[in-house]
């Protein structure tokens, strides 16, 4: 028997939103191919947009008046 460990509830969140892009992609391609592809790469873009701000670094102190 395989024994299926517990993801953190993150990245369970994520597998499912990465499942229903690719069925939302893959029912535009069966209706018309280009749009699909359009919208593949807008929302590729999206993706690295989020994880980017997701991982910003912090933002320095900055420093009170002097004096």
């Amino acid at each position: 028997m395989v024994k299926i460990a517990k993801l953190p509830k993150p990245q369970v969140l994520l597998l499912l939103e990465v499942a229903f892009v690719l069925l939302f992609l893959a029912g535009v391609g069966m209706l018309y191919v280009p749009a699909s592809l359009v919208l593949g790469g807008v929302l590729g873009v999206v993706a690295v947009e989020r994880e980017m701000a997701r991982q910003a670094p912090a933002q320095p102190q900055r420093k009170g008046p002097e004096g």
